[in-house]
């Protein structure tokens, strides 16, 4: 499976969009777009999922590598009206 099958919202159990943080399979709430500029052209964007309870700690671990770049709410994942 691949982001892409992941954020199309299939209705399996294995086929939701899970948190990146190691060791959780919560359901994702938030996308953390970043980049690392050493490797990556600046207009690429990667992309890991995550859950409300992990959102801080991927953003602040991304941050304090400078690679982060902006954090979205997951479509689909019934936090559109949240802020980031």
């Amino acid at each position: 499976m691949n982001l892409l099958d992941q954020l199309s919202g299939g209705a399996g159990s294995e086929d939701r969009a899970r948190c990146s943080r190691k060791g959780c399979r919560a359901d994702a709430e938030w996308q953390l777009l970043w980049n690392n500029p050493k490797i990556h052209t600046p207009e690429r964007r990667k992309i890991w999922l995550a859950c409300g309870e992990h959102r801080g700690w991927l953003e602040e671990y991304l941050q304090v590598r400078s690679l982060w770049k902006e954090t979205l709410p997951l479509p689909g994942a019934g936090t559109e009206s949240d802020t980031p």
